[in-house]
This record gives structure tokens, sequence and C-alpha cells, in this order.
């Protein structure tokens, strides 16, 4: 069995912590390790091989860190340059997977959902192992808990085989008098987005009713490019790829579909109020992260990422604190945050695609000060870590260690820049910088000039690949 890791949403309503260079998959919403780490985590006790992960060329270095954090060695982190929806994914995950050998079980997770209970969870893996290996192609349908309008549902057969049950029909997002009779009827579950199959059954499927699929998904791999660790999908031939979900592309069509109910505490955290759903909470009701004082406050959640934050006497209401934006919602309302998100597209605001805090493959910088002419960054590099070597016409430098020590070229010079120490890269001038220690090197960095953009670079090396 071969996990397949959808990795490639953007998580959108819950802006401000996730955006679109940092989406939900790898937050620490619920637990010390991203969704996109307990996904993983939650494997643990299977017999299964290194998974292969499918992604957004722009979060690359963020799977790969948090990969590397578990000891995980990916069997491939597969570069989508564009989004083409859940079946391309699959395909080229399929495609992948069939390339090394044999005709493996496929085990496809989005890389941004919770389950609270594993052991119940593999309980339901090996029932759809079985019906995987005898040809279908299974469906997880999460046993509903409310009537849900939010999600699509899977009515099933009234019998079960082999752990599993015939799929009768996958019903579109309802409205909640539907989704009432649904949860009486005892018929329908919730469409979780997890599937099991063979490689080769999924293609033949998806052959059968979108051939375009496979035929572009093909030619992608085939003209792919290995860039590092990570595998660039041919973005002409990808972009030629209809954007299908698996359900509409395969699932919906196929009549070997099955579905195994799974009751093991899922949700995909769609909005706040249902991360708050999942959270812990205080005797008030409330799930508080950071550093937060409340009085007279029930039924909330609290996120407070730099700063104190304090409430008094609200109820049913979100509070989310970031360095750069806060957002205050009412629960009932809070799927409404797309509204915001639009608006802040619409208005091109940055905070509607990149944090405050930025992350690298090298690290991470946070902008903490600007003006008219100047900006200061609170920089840091991972052990072992090296900035490209490069150069800008418009801005000077000066770099400050608070802790660790840089090695840094400047000009024709290397040394050493240790705790307490600066050092200054005039306008124009080739400079480098590493960490060659075993800590993260932290340091300030003072920028001055007459343009101070992030596209005022000149790269003449780097290590880790295209940008």
């Amino acid at each position: 069995m071969i996990p397949i890791l959808l990795s490639g949403g953007s998580g959108s309503r819950l802006w401000p912590l996730s955006r679109a260079t940092y989406p939900k998959q790898f937050l620490a919403m619920n637990s010390e390790f991203s969704m996109f780490q307990e996904t993983l985590r939650r494997l643990n006790g299977l017999d299964h091989q290194a998974p292969i992960v499918i992604c957004n060329a722009d979060h690359r270095f963020l799977a790969a860190e948090k990969l590397r954090e578990l000891e995980i060695t990916a069997q491939n982190i597969i570069l989508e340059p564009m989004g083409r929806n859940t079946a391309p994914a699959i395909a080229i995950a399929a495609l992948e997977a069939l390339k090394q050998g044999g005709d493996p079980v496929l085990l496809v997770l989005p890389a941004d959902h919770t389950i609270q209970d594993a052991p119940a969870f593999h309980v339901a893996i090996r029932k759809a192992e079985k019906l995987a290996l005898e040809g279908a192609l299974v469906t997880f349908g999460v046993v509903p808990k409310s009537p849900h309008t939010g999600y699509g549902y899977i009515k099933r057969g009234t019998t079960e085989k082999n752990g599993g049950y015939d799929v009768v029909q996958f019903v579109e997002k309802p409205d909640l008098a539907t989704a009432e009779t649904f949860l009486s009827s005892g018929d329908y579950l919730w469409n979780g987005g997890m599937f099991m199959f063979r490689a080769s059954r999924y293609l033949a499927e998806l052959e059968k009713y979108n051939p375009d699929v496979v035929t572009h998904c093909t030619a992608a791999l085939e003209q792919a490019e290995a860039d590092f660790d990570f595998t660039r999908l041919n973005s002409d031939a990808f972009a030629k790829c209809p954007g299908i979900s698996i359900d509409y592309a395969v699932m919906e069509q196929t009549t070997e579909a099955r579905v195994v109910p799974l009751d093991a505490g899922w949700s995909d955290i769609g909005s706040w109020s249902s991360l708050w759903d999942v959270c812990e909470k205080d005797g008030n009701g409330n799930t508080l992260t950071g550093d937060i004082i409340t009085d007279s406050t029930r039924n909330s959640y609290i996120f407070a990422e730099h700063k104190l934050v304090t409430t008094i006497g609200i109820d049913e209401l979100i509070v989310v604190d970031t360095k750069d934006a806060l957002l205050v919602a009412h629960k009932d309302k809070s799927e409404d945050v797309k509204n915001i998100l639009e608006e802040l597209k619409r208005r091109d605001r940055s905070e509607a695609v990149i944090h405050r805090e930025v992350y690298r493959p090298w690290g991470k910088y946070d902008s903490i000060g600007f003006g008219d002419r100047d900006q200061v960054k609170r920089i840091t590099v991972n052990p072992g870590a090296k900035l490209s070597k490069q150069m800008h016409h418009h801005r000077a430098e000066h770099w400050i260690v608070v802790k660790g020590s840089a090695r840094v070229t400047n000009g024709e010079e290397t040394f050493m820049v240790h705790e307490n120490e600066s050092t200054y890269i005039p306008i124009g001038t080739v400079h480098a910088l590493e960490n060659p220690g075993v800590i993260p090197l932290e340091m300030i960095e003072v920028q001055s000039g007459s343009y101070l953009g992030e596209d005022d670079i000149v790269r003449f090396e780097d290590r880790y690949g295209r940008a």
C-alpha cells in the first residue's frame, strides 16, 4: 500500500492563519504537528510504503520540511504547476506508482483533514484494502453526526459485502431539510474525499470515462523534470488536462464503486467553527491558543499569534489575531470568511496571499518594520542552510547576529560574524549568507535604499532549485 497525500488545497476559509503561500495543511491547528504531518502520523501501525506527495510547486519546501521533521523520505514529491482538481492529481500518483513496478494499492488522503480515532481509521483501511485487492474502487463514507449542509453525501446499499457497501448514489451538498432526511434514514454517509484502489484499476476506469485526463497526465509525467528532490510536471502538458474531481470523473460513473463506513472523528476543518468543534475546550467552552486572558467569555475560538489578546463578555465568536491581520466573526458566519478574502484580493492586498512571516527553504524572515527608505527583518537561517549568492541594485543591508554564527561572503571576502557582531553589505555588492552551525542562526537585517522590493535581487547560484 502506498499513501498518496494530496496537498494542493488553499484553505481559504481559515484566513488569516491560512494563506495562499502557507495553507492550512502546513499549519498546526489542533496539535503540535501540522495537518500534513498528522495525516502521515496516523498511518503508524499500518504496513505501507513511503508516501507519494502531490503538491503545488509554491509549497514544495514546506512539504519537504514537514517530511524532514518527521524523518520521513517520500518516494517522490510531485509538483503541480497549476491546480487541476483531484482526478488528475491522483492519475499522476497512479502513473508514478506503476513506474516502481507491480500494481500497488493506493490510499489517497487529503493532507488537510483531521481524524481523532486512528485505530478506528485503521480498521476501515484494512476493510477497504481487501475490497481494493478484489478490484473495487473504494471510498470512505464518514458516519454523519449532524445534518450538515456543507458536505456531499453517499447513499450506500443495504447489504454489507466484505466490510463495504455498494455505492447507490453520490449526492451534492443538500439543503437542511434534505440533510435531516438523510441523517434519519441511516443510509447516507458524508463524502470524506478519501479513496483506496489499485493504481491500474483507477487508471482503467479513468481511461473509460475521461480519457483526456490520462492522456495529458501521462504526457505531463513523461516530460517532467527532476529538480533536486522534486519532480516538476511539464506545465504545457498539464495545463491541457481538464480540471475535474475524482467523484465526477470516475466514482459517480463506475460500476465498481464501494463505500466503507468510517466512524473515527473525521473533520475536513473547513471553517473556524469546524475547527472549534474538534479542539479541546475549557470549562466555558472556549478554545484558547496563545497569550489570552478572558472574562465572561464562552463558546469561542480565540487565537493569538504574537501579542496579548483579551476578551470581555463575548459568546460564540471567532477571534484570530496574526502579526498583520485580525479576524473577528460570529461562529455562525465563519464560512463567510471567503467573502473577506475575495475583497482583499479585489483590493490587491498582500494579506490575502502571504504572511508577514515568510518561510523559505533555508529558514524564514519576519518583516517587523517599514519606512519610506528602510525595512527591518528578523531572519532565521536553519543549521547547515545557505542563501543563494546574490546582489541588489537599489539597497544596502546591515546584518546583526543575535544568536548563532554566520559565514558571510561580502564581495571578495568570506568571514565569520558571531553573536553581537555586525557587518555591512553595500549596494551592488555580491554577497552570501550561510549558517555553518548546529543551532538556528538569528539575525536582524536593516535594509536601506531607494527601492526595497523583493524583486530587486540578482541570484548567481541557488542550492535549492528554481525560485
